[in-house]
């Protein structure tokens, strides 16, 4: 019985944990990695209503991609719903239509740009994840 209680103890110390990760390092914080260059991606919602999150994009060749590997994805799924998005990079603002990507682009980009085994665990190991391309208007 004392084993179980451990192992309970443990989970929910890590559970509680992986909250904490999500929501006030990574979604309050908002901080940077010096690997990755860092976006500031505007939404809309259902409202209208502007939404602005910092994200860390990654190039595969000259396309700009935007991966959503954690439990909160409010930002994907509005990108998904209303893909005119503005994304900011390197101070310079711009438009682009947000696109899933799916098969053989997705099987190369998540080959480029691996999500390693501690950053999975940080993370608490969320649902699968899910890519997003940023194509500029005219690129469609």
């Amino acid at each position: 019985m004392t084993a179980l209680k451990w192992v309970g103890g443990i989970f929910g110390a890590y559970v509680a944990f992986v909250v904490l990760f999500e929501t006030v390092l990574l979604g309050a914080l908002q901080p940077d990695f010096a690997s990755y260059p860092m976006i500031l991606l505007t939404t809309t919602d259902a409202t209208g209503e502007l939404r602005t999150r910092k994200l860390a994009a990654f190039k595969t060749g000259d396309k700009i991609y935007l991966s959503a590997h954690h439990w909160p994805r409010g930002w994907f799924r509005r990108a998904m719903k209303y893909p005119d998005v503005i994304a900011e990079l390197d101070g310079v603002a711009e438009r682009y239509v947000a696109v899933q990507i799916q098969g053989k682009e997705f099987d190369q980009v998540s080959e480029e740009h691996p999500l390693p085994l501690p950053v999975m665990f940080l993370m608490g190991f969320p649902p699968e994840r899910e890519i997003l391309r940023l194509d500029k208007p005219t690129d469609l």
